[in-house]
């Protein structure tokens, strides 16, 4: 259990690295008040998801670099369920014991009603 580290799900990374008209402030505002009171954390699907929009792993790795984002393995425990990558990622933070930053908190309510969501 982790309850100091924020979990930052893809959606608020890619809202930030892709400057999104509609979520960057929202996204960048919580990611800033989040890294102010907890470590940031990310697991190998949020690195995957990310991933695709980079054209070489040194550009990917600088914008997801270790002292910006802790690296969190995915706990066995989570992979029972459908393989949904918001599930994984809702089942990380839940047995984790993190926080999840996100901007899609309905999805993540119905899987894992007691998860603690940073959500608009």
């Amino acid at each position: 259990m982790n309850p100091g580290a924020v979990l930052v799900d893809s959606n608020v990374v890619l809202d930030i690295l892709t400057e999104d008209p509609l979520w960057f402030s929202w996204s960048a505002r919580a990611l800033a008040r989040c890294a102010d009171e907890a470590i940031l954390a990310i697991n190998p699907i949020i690195y995957a998801e990310v991933s695709i929009r980079f054209a070489s792993i040194e550009d990917l790795e600088e914008a997801l670099a270790p002292h910006l984002f802790e690296r969190h393995p995915l706990p066995w425990e989570e992979g029972k369920g459908p393989p949904l990558p918001d599930f994984y990622i809702g089942a990380h933070a839940a047995v984790a014991g993190t926080q999840l930053l996100t901007r899609d908190a309905s999805r993540y309510r119905a899987y894992f009603p007691e998860l603690r969501l940073i959500a608009p």
